[in-house]
């Protein structure tokens, strides 16, 4: 998997077939950064990071700071040996379930993706939590699947089988 955009545009990202995850497709992702263009996200947080994909493309573009948090540790393994790719930004690597996560979390990010498994969780619950860890002006972009899940005051954008909503922290 290649980064599309920015100053590590091309670099590959290692990923795995041994690894249950699902990477964000690539015009998907394509689609996310224009939405999010100009790039102006210094704190990244990737929830259920997998690969890191969302991440890694986020630190090409400018981030200063990116936080991977996973719960499997074979993408711990894969975002701590991908993370060494980049000479900047800071990145930080945790083994944790996401929820457990945000519960503890004191900081907040400007710019938060969660791309959790397919419709095994409560998204009302992860999007409250999520958009109280915004700072001003921040954004959470979720990806699920095509379903009739909607959350007030957000964007869908459909591809697919895949959606993806957009929340703005005011």
């Amino acid at each position: 998997m290649k980064i599309l955009g920015g100053r590590y545009k091309g670099l590959t990202i290692d990923t795995s077939k041994n690894i249950l995850y699902r990477p964000t497709q690539t015009r998907i992702r394509k689609s996310i950064f224009d939405i999010l263009a100009p790039f102006t996200y210094s704190s990244v947080l990737d929830l259920y990071s997998g690969s890191g994909i969302l991440g890694f493309e986020s630190a090409s573009r400018g981030a200063e700071s990116i936080t991977f948090v996973d719960n499997n540790s074979a993408s711990i393994k894969m975002l701590n040996r991908n993370k060494t790719k980049f000479d900047s930004p800071e990145f930080f690597v945790i083994r944790k379930k996401v929820f457990s996560y945000l519960k503890g979390l004191n900081d907040n990010y400007d710019l938060i993706f969660a791309d959790p498994p397919y419709d095994k969780l409560d998204y009302s619950l992860l999007i409250n939590m999520c958009i109280e860890k915004l700072s001003k002006n921040g954004k959470l972009i979720v990806e699920m699947s095509n379903n009739k899940f909607s959350f007030k005051d957000s964007i869908e954008r459909k591809y697919g089988d895949t959606k993806i909503v957009i929340c703005n922290q005011k």
